[in-house]
């Protein structure tokens, strides 16, 4: 995190004529500020991640709408500081909720991601490349698996702007913890992005990306770096994840712990599956070692 004030939360702020951002109260170690919810339209709206069930940021976002209708109550995905507030938002507006296929898990291991909202339910599932309109905008799905199996991104074709949700942030990488975050699909859905030319990304959390394409390569080119730590440090021995994050991440914040320990199983799994790492109980080591 840097040391720029956070922006207040609770006011509607244009971002380009057709896109307004509102922030949620929810600033946390994993949100950072708090989650951001874009109203993209003009006459009639759609929502992208209204937030966690607050009763200020519910608030908050019908001044924002300010009686306007709204067309769709799009979610990017299932974490509980994005899609539980759409639940209210769709009674109260009488949009549908669309987006991210509902998903199940039950994972006894620790979980340093933002937990999952057991209770979403959309109304309307969006397959890659399947759009939603209104009166001045259309906006595309675009599948990014990694971060969660079902997540997804929305293009704004008329401004040529891409609403990244977690999977591309602006302010640190995402979390991938498995068994639903998969660091062999995120690595993929960053490739994909990186194919595309989109103008400027809006992430659920943190400053919009003027030069996405940089970004997206530079955090292709970490993930990589993270593997090649932990090939290297296999090659001197087996090894437990609380070991490799020690010697990974020199300096981390101890609320970050359990985060950095999740994406490093996301890389062994990873390896694993390519044949490069093996695990025997809570010992990894190279697969040929």
């Amino acid at each position: 995190m840097d040391a720029t004030p956070p922006p207040p939360t609770g006011l509607a702020i244009e971002l380009e004529p057709l896109v307004t951002r509102v922030l949620a109260p929810n600033a946390s170690p994993y949100t950072y500020t708090g989650t951001q919810t874009h109203l993209v339209g003009t006459t009639d709206l759609a929502i992208i991640d209204p937030g966690p069930a607050d009763d200020a940021h519910h608030a908050a976002l019908l001044r924002a709408i300010g009686g306007r209708p709204v067309t769709a109550i799009l979610i990017t995905h299932h974490h509980r500081d994005h899609s539980p507030g759409a639940r209210r938002l769709a009674q109260e507006t009488g949009a549908p909720i669309v987006g991210a296929a509902p998903f199940a898990l039950s994972d006894g291991g620790p979980r340093a991601d933002a937990a999952f909202d057991p209770d979403y339910a959309p109304d309307r599932v969006l397959a890659d490349g399947e759009r939603v309109s209104g009166s001045d905008w259309t906006l595309e799905a675009i599948a990014t698996p990694g971060h969660t199996s079902n997540h997804l991104a929305f293009a704004l074709h008329q401004t040529n702007a891409l609403f990244s949700g977690d999977h591309v942030m602006g302010w640190a990488t995402s979390v991938i913890s498995p068994p639903d975050g998969d660091m062999g699909e995120y690595m993929a859905s960053l490739e994909k992005l990186l194919g595309r030319d989109d103008r400027v990304y809006y992430p659920g959390h943190g400053l919009e990306i003027d030069r996405p394409q940089r970004l997206v390569r530079g955090m292709l080119g970490h993930r990589k770096q993270r593997e090649g730590q932990i090939m290297r440090l296999l090659a001197e021995g087996a090894r437990t994840i609380p070991t490799l994050v020690e010697k990974m991440y020199v300096g981390l914040d101890h609320r970050l712990r359990g985060a950095a320990e999740r994406s490093v199983l996301a890389h062994l799994i990873d390896l694993d599956r390519r044949g490069l790492a093996r695990g025997n109980g809570e010992q990894w080591r190279l697969a040929a070692a």
